[in-house]
C-alpha cells in the first residue's frame, strides 16, 4: 500500500513538472487545438459578401478586426437545430469566410450587428456558433451600409 502512494506521488510530481516547464510554442499549439475563435491568416483566407470578394487593404482590415475581436459566449448547437444556425431569420447579409488552419479547411459565416458579431463555424461535419465583440467590425460595417 505504501508503494502505491509513493509511486502515485512520484508520477503526479513528474506530470506537474512536465506541464509547468513546457516550451511556449508547445503550449500555444496545444491550446490552439481547443480554441474556438481561431485567428485568420490572409494567405489562406478568402472573404466574400453578397458574392463580392474582399481584396487588398479591405481584406487585411477585416482580418485584423476579426482576429482582435473579443470572444463573448458560445451558443450550443444541438443536433436537429443546425438549420436555424445556418439560415437565421435576419436581413443581414453575412460575410462568408473560407480559410484553412493546418490541414483543416473551415467556413465561417459572420453576421455583423450594431452591438455584437455572430460567427457560425463549419468544419468537418460540425457546426459551432459563438458571439464576439468587435467595435471596429461593427462600426465599419454600419458605416458602409448607410
Amino acid at each position: 500500500m505504501t508503494w502505491i502512494v509513493i509511486l502515485g506521488i512520484i508520477v503526479v510530481s513528474a506530470l506537474k513538472l512536465l506541464i509547468t516547464t513546457m516550451p511556449t510554442p508547445v503550449v500555444k499549439w496545444f491550446l490552439g487545438k481547443f480554441e474556438l475563435h481561431s485567428k485568420l491568416e490572409a494567405a489562406y483566407t478568402e472573404i466574400k459578401k453578397g458574392g463580392e470578394t474582399l481584396e487588398g487593404e479591405e481584406k487585411q482590415k477585416f482580418i485584423s478586426a476579426f482576429n482582435e475581436a473579443t470572444f463573448l459566449k458560445k451558443h450550443y448547437v444541438h443536433s436537429g437545430n443546425e438549420h436555424y444556425f445556418l439560415h437565421p431569420e435576419t436581413e443581414e447579409v453575412p460575410y462568408i469566410i473560407h480559410s484553412k488552419i493546418g490541414k483543416h479547411d473551415f467556413k465561417l459565416s459572420v453576421y455583423i450587428y450594431k452591438d455584437y458579431v455572430d460567427v457560425i463555424k463549419q468544419y468537418k461535419k460540425k457546426i459551432q456558433d459563438y458571439t464576439v465583440l468587435s467595435d471596429s467590425l461593427s462600426n465599419t460595417h454600419h458605416i458602409n451600409q448607410k
